[in-house]
């Protein structure tokens, strides 16, 4: 399966918007209220999910029971880290467009795109070079 940045984004921005409290942990996969996205297919929700688990994006305390559900305690400070460069969606409309305009879609590079366009929005709003 194909790893899709417009779904992982869709994710994490579901992710982040789950109300879970510190300690507690929730079972979640693709027909998750909340997560779940319709006309998208659990199976590829869940590879997803999976791919956000396996890269840090969550936090996912202890040993998944028998079904396929994730156990979901937040996201970590990297994946806020990373939704929050592309939660903006002009500047997510930049770093696709750019991304796909030369063929990459590593989360480094997604993430090092996305800073570059805020920084440039950052100067031309305050004339700050950072």
């Amino acid at each position: 399966m194909k790893r899709d940045m417009e779904l992982i984004r869709t994710l994490l921005l579901r992710l982040e918007a789950l109300e879970i409290w510190p300690g507690q942990i929730m079972l979640i996969d693709g027909s998750t209220e909340g997560v779940g996205i319709p006309g998208r297919d659990v199976n590829q929700i869940n590879y997803h999910l999976g791919l956000l688990q396996q890269k840090g994006m969550f936090n996912s305390p202890g040993k998944n029971g028998m079904d396929n559900r994730l156990r979901f305690a937040g996201l970590t400070w990297e994946g806020h880290d990373l939704l929050d460069s592309i939660k903006n969606d002009e500047v997510w409309r930049l770093t696709k467009d750019t991304a796909d305009g030369i063929g990459s879609w590593t989360v480094e590079i997604i993430k090092e795109l996305a800073k570059g366009f805020i920084k440039k929005q950052i100067e031309e709003r305050t004339g700050l070079k950072i």
